[in-house]
């Protein structure tokens, strides 16, 4: 049996303690969550990370790419980036997630997995350049993934299935206490696009 909690498409609270984490589940249809994935595939300025670990450049698989209303100066895994403005697509899959989630953003960093071989490893969004706090909208295009929770304390797990055009917030003290993580899987096969738009204090 999983160590891990599964939950299904809810709006409540899937965490037990510690933070909030709302999962809406699709908010786009399936045409449009197909229609959003091309575009996203075709618009988007894609480029392989680069991370320093342990002292080591390391270039990951998986592409990246970073927008925003500004150019804004984003660091993390002791790089730097500088947002590009967001696109026509980005406008609108902004519109839709600031209506459903009722915060509001500023940027988004974008996330591409070429199959389910490339994840990512447990992490907090807890960049100083991130509002204290602030909201954190996961939207998922593709491949169906595992997306799991971590307790930093007690160790406590939690896992949610991410379905295609769906989305899911983080906010409150969820960066404080939890760690997240997108495993891999060598069972799938096909694509994912991850946004998670977030507020950088200006």
């Amino acid at each position: 049996m999983s160590q891990f909690n599964l939950f299904n498409q809810t709006e409540d609270n899937i965490l037990p303690k510690d933070g909030i984490v709302q999962y809406y589940g699709t908010v786009f249809n399936q045409e449009e969550a197909n229609n959003y994935l091309l575009l996203l595939l075709k618009y988007i300025e894609w480029k392989n990370d680069e991370v320093k670990i342990f002292g080591k450049q390391i270039i990951t698989k998986r592409k990246v790419a970073w927008y925003g209303s500004k150019p804004f100066l984003y660091r993390y895994s002791n790089t730097s980036k500088t947002a590009l403005p967001f696109t026509t697509e980005l406008f609108a899959i902004k519109a839709i997630v600031e209506k459903v989630s009722n915060e509001t953003y500023n940027s988004c960093l974008l996330n591409l997995y070429h199959h389910g071989e490339e994840g990512m490893g447990w992490h907090s969004d807890a960049e100083p350049e991130l509002k204290p706090n602030g909201a954190i909208a996961s939207i998922s295009f593709g491949a169906e993934r595992k997306f799991n929770f971590k307790h930093k304390i007690t160790q406590e797990k939690k896992q949610i299935i991410l379905q295609h055009g769906s989305l899911l917030v983080m906010k409150g003290t969820t960066q404080s206490f939890w760690q997240h993580q997108l495993p891999p899987s060598k069972l799938i096969k096909d694509v994912r696009i991850n946004l998670t738009f977030r507020t950088i204090q200006e």
